[in-house]
């Protein structure tokens, strides 16, 4: 999946560690989610989040929706944010953040899984 507007993308996670995991990223180069956005493009990012989720919730079973931002400079110095679905019954020892780190394993895909999703979520989107 892969969705965009002007200023923002919203794709598949490329190593899903729950099902429906998106990230949303500015489309422009930006590192610090407080220093580096001023009020508008926090606003405007969150925005896309705030449409992404629900989008994700309607089309993935969930318990909870998590909402985050990760990243670094050793890592990935590009801003983006997390939206991981947590499918309903996960073991309380096995959500959180042992529910989105990938050493705890990631979903195995295949491309015509991954095509089937995002069309259901564009169309969610829309």
């Amino acid at each position: 999946m892969t969705s965009s507007d002007e200023e923002h993308l919203a794709f598949l996670a490329r190593y899903p560690t729950l099902p429906g995991y998106v990230l949303v990223s500015p489309k422009r180069h930006v590192e610090h989610v407080v220093r580096d956005l001023d009020e508008r493009a926090f606003h405007a990012i969150m925005g896309v989040v705030r449409r992404v989720a629900p989008a994700v919730e309607s089309v993935v079973p969930s318990e909870r929706t998590y909402v985050l931002s990760l990243g670094s400079r050793q890592g990935n110095a590009h801003l983006h944010w997390h939206v991981a679905p947590l499918p309903p019954g996960t073991p309380y020892e096995q959500q959180q953040f042992h529910a989105l780190m990938s050493e705890n394993g990631v979903l195995r895909w295949d491309r015509e899984r991954a095509e089937e999703l995002a069309a259901r979520l564009r169309a969610a989107l829309s």
